[in-house]
């Protein structure tokens, strides 16, 4: 087996992203199940999609690993080449048809992202990196002004590099920051209290040892919320509880537009991605903010592979 091919697998991805986006608007997710408990959705659309990656991965590239959600005995990666896929990133907005979803296509080797794929469907925007090579944005091109009565309208598309703001501002500290959480699916015990008693922590005033930050945001899907990171619109994203397929394309696209991938606890700055908790800043934020952060998590996330 030779090196991998990058470029092409850059290129395989998005047009099985694209192809699975089609199945993905065009669904009724009338079937649903779930998984853990009621916050733990799949459904029809998950699996099918799933199927049709897999099976286009395998056969296309046979030779490398596959960890999908849906299919997954365990969360974890090995150092072989491997396809990480979450067909479905944010079934629960996908369920209440609430356009913020994903289908979430990564690349690694040696357990490190090396390439990432993520669309929305319904705003056709898609996210994609390759190490070393910067991260991209491809959405369509708002018009500048209505078409005339008859005109023919067709849809055009630009290519933008991440972060959107070149250079970016800089982050001085939580107090200017607009954050994202995910409560996760986990609503009982230790996780449970960290993430509550820090979202609190977060949000308060300063005078009574909050962070003050500016907003906090809950929007239900890791990929899009590492590509906002990305993007430049997130200042700060804080996970625990989900999973390498929620976050490896993600990882690759924050990296290469600057940003950074710590983990979600203390200390923890050389985080595995599928270690299950995380932190990730824009561009322009440094370690300050890093160490701000951290002394604001009220606890710690502790989280195996088979939770």
């Amino acid at each position: 087996m030779g090196e991998p091919n990058l470029q092409g697998i850059h290129d395989f991805l998005i047009g099985l992203a694209q192809q699975a986006g089609g199945m993905i608007v065009s669904a009724n997710p009338s079937s649903v199940d779930t998984k853990k408990n009621s916050s733990d959705l799949v459904t029809e659309t998950d699996k099918g999609v799933e199927e049709l990656v897999s099976s286009s991965l395998r056969s296309a590239y046979p030779d490398y690993s596959f960890l999908g959600e849906e299919t997954a005995q365990s969360g974890r990666l090995t150092d072989d080449p491997t396809f990480i896929v979450d067909p479905i990133d944010g079934t629960t907005n996908f369920v209440h048809a609430h356009p913020y979803i994903s289908i979430s296509l990564a690349f690694a080797h040696k357990q490190k992202p090396l390439v990432g794929v993520v669309y929305n469907p319904f705003t056709q925007h898609l996210y994609t990196a390759i190490k070393g090579e910067g991260a991209y944005l491809t959405a369509p091109k708002i018009p500048s002004s209505f078409p005339a009565e008859g005109e023919k309208v067709e849809s055009t598309y630009e290519r933008r590099r991440l972060p959107l703001r070149s250079p970016p501002p800089p982050l001085p500290d939580l107090s200017s920051a607009q954050v994202a959480v995910e409560y996760g699916n986990e609503r009982t015990g230790d996780n449970w209290k960290t993430k509550i008693n820090t979202f609190s922590a977060l949000g308060r005033d300063k005078s009574i040892d909050g962070a003050m930050v500016q907003s906090v945001r809950s929007l239900g899907s890791a990929a899009l919320n590492m590509c906002s990171v990305a993007r430049g619109d997130i200042d700060v994203y804080w996970e625990g509880g989900c999973w390498a397929w929620d976050v490896a394309a993600g990882w690759v696209i924050v990296e290469e537009a600057g940003g950074m991938v710590v983990g979600g606890n203390k200390g923890e700055w050389t985080p595995k991605v599928d270690g299950r908790r995380y932190l990730v800043l824009r561009a322009g934020a440094g370690k300050e903010l890093v160490e701000e952060f951290w002394g604001k998590i009220q606890g710690k996330l502790v989280y195996d592979d088979t939770d």
